[in-house]
């Protein structure tokens, strides 16, 4: 794992504020198993979109636009809940693709709120690579939502990749 930091901007950090961990990838790149690793730290929680859309929407998940506007549901009511675990001192990992500037905004919004200092793990692996993961991972039922590898690719023309202008504590995973 190679470890890029970009400069320490938020000065105002709370020192007993927990830390965000943010996640960034293609579908299938290992996210949620990253996250339930980063998760197993003491005083971390994690906070998975894919559960919560799965508990909450079980039949309402049939398009990109059903999942856009139902996250966009979830990060709302999740937002002041995260500022306060985090402001607390309780880490979170957040299940949530941080794949576009506006979910990496977002996410920003709450460590900011917080006084909180964060990290953003961008799983970087080969589209072949992830689509491989998918078919194996779809009849596994291990995950609540199947994905084809042309829903992947039309997914992935929506992904973009952090950049070092958005100032984020970057720690690449490859």
């Amino acid at each position: 794992m190679n470890t890029t930091q970009a400069p320490d901007t938020f000065a105002d950090r709370d020192p007993d504020a927990g830390t965000l961990h943010l996640l960034c990838g293609k579908i299938a790149s290992g996210k949620s198993t990253l996250a339930r690793q980063l998760a197993a730290q003491p005083r971390t929680v994690l906070v998975s979109e894919d559960a919560w859309l799965a508990q909450l929407y079980p039949d309402a998940l049939v398009s990109i636009q059903d999942y856009v506007l139902l996250s966009a549901r979830l990060r709302g009511a999740m937002q002041p809940h995260i500022v306060s675990l985090l402001q607390a001192g309780t880490s979170v990992v957040l299940d949530f693709p941080s794949n576009t500037p506006s979910t990496r905004a977002w996410a920003r919004s709450m460590f900011e709120a917080a006084g909180a200092p964060h990290a953003l793990h961008w799983l970087q692996l080969p589209d072949e690579e992830c689509k491989r993961r998918l078919r194996a991972r779809n009849p596994s039922g291990e995950h609540p939502f199947e994905t084809s590898d042309a829903q992947f690719d039309l997914i992935s023309q929506h992904f973009v990749a952090p950049s070092a202008a958005e100032g984020f504590q970057l720690v690449l995973h490859g």
